[in-house]
């Protein structure tokens, strides 16, 4: 007699270019208008705050793309984090809840 067992397949992990590039290039928005006008004067700790904040945006993506099963949940996930991205970056730009 045979024995037959299952094994659920994970699949492996996915790295999405085209999301880091893309918020490679939302961190070079800040530096080219810096060349262009004065009214934007970032410093070193802006841009890796801004760096710091996009590598997380694109991790919690990943994590979203990789883990979530169903494409609703993947969908409600970046959405989520999104939203706490732009909660975080309005706070330290301007003091939205003070």
């Amino acid at each position: 007699m045979a024995m037959t067992t299952t094994t659920s397949f994970i699949p492996a992990f996915r790295f999405h270019p085209l999301i880091w590039g893309m918020a490679a290039a939302a961190l070079l928005v800040p530096a080219a208008a810096m060349l262009v006008t004065r009214e934007v004067n970032w410093g070193a700790g802006d841009f890796i705050v801004f760096g710091v904040m996009l590598a997380a945006l694109c991790m919690a993506v990943e994590a979203a793309c990789h883990w979530l099963a169903t494409p609703l949940r993947r969908v409600s996930a970046i959405v989520l984090a999104v939203l706490a991205f732009l909660i975080v970056w309005a706070e330290l730009a301007v003091g939205l809840f003070d």
